[in-house]
């Protein structure tokens, strides 16, 4: 039996962690391709942040993976996205309830509990936390332009593997692709907004334009006809009619001006 010397044993477990560390690198980077691929198809910010949750909830096996996103002000975060229960979409949270979370989107930093059992600041939610047998808690904020718009929100099993450094510098890097996906989602929106806007006018100038054409046409018409004609003539059309006549004709051009 061969007797290894310490610093073959050494060697040996340098190794043993280089490879566990290139793995996880693996992983990581399969993870942001999935995610990747997942958002970059959608421009609607529902679905792009239920893919992250989910995503981020699979990957790690977590307890809790949800998003937060703030209302403009800062002044209300709701609760759009839960990997737990996917049918949570716009969920007014009290951030009392939350002390990580609002330290994360105040400062702009990510927090990160390894172990919420000895946080001091969660020492008012500790029996419900140990119920739950959460172990650590890590909030990476969702920042655009140096302010933070919503953030990640992660918790991981007591008996389940510990959140490393490398864990949370990954989600720190999905917490920046997903606040791009947004603003473009974001943008998207907008832009349609202004379409259907721009839409509008364009409707009401042929209206316009179909008017304009019509009355020429119409006065072209009378004047080419043998007679006098004028006001007097108006006295035997009633006013119904007259009433009639002028719903036929914006009918019309509401058709001319649709091109139909």
């Amino acid at each position: 039996m061969t007797t290894m010397t310490p610093n073959a044993q050494d060697e040996l477990e340098r190794l043993q962690s280089r490879v566990q560390s290139l793995e996880q690198e693996r992983r990581h980077l399969l993870a942001v391709i999935e995610i990747l691929q997942e958002i970059g198809g959608s421009l609607h910010f529902v679905d792009i942040v239920q893919a992250v949750a989910r995503r981020l909830g699979e990957a790690f096996g977590l307890d809790r993976s949800s998003i937060f996103l703030t209302e403009r002000g800062g002044h209300t975060v709701r609760l759009v996205a839960s990997f737990e229960d996917p049918s949570i979409r716009n969920y007014v949270v009290d951030l009392d309830r939350y002390p990580e979370l609002r330290r994360a989107l105040q400062t702009g930093q990510t927090v990160h509990i390894d172990d919420v059992a000895v946080d001091p600041s969660l020492r008012l939610l500790k029996g419900a936390l140990e119920h739950r047998g959460v172990r650590s808690i890590t909030v990476v904020p969702i920042s655009w332009r140096g302010t933070a718009i919503g953030a990640i929100f992660l918790r991981t099993f007591r008996d389940g593997p510990a959140f490393a450094e490398a864990d949370v510098q990954f989600c720190q890097v999905i917490a920046g692709l997903t606040a791009r996906a947004l603003r473009n989602a974001h943008r998207f929106e907008k832009l349609q907004e202004r379409r259907g806007d721009d839409s509008g006018l364009r409707r009401r100038e042929r209206e316009r334009v179909a008017l304009v054409g019509y009355l020429r046409r119409l006065l072209d018409a009378f004047a080419a006809k043998d007679g006098p004609w004028g006001e007097s003539a108006l006295a035997h059309a009633s006013a119904d009619e007259i009433e009639r006549l002028v719903g036929v004709t914006m009918t019309v051009l509401a058709q001319e001006a649709t091109g139909r």
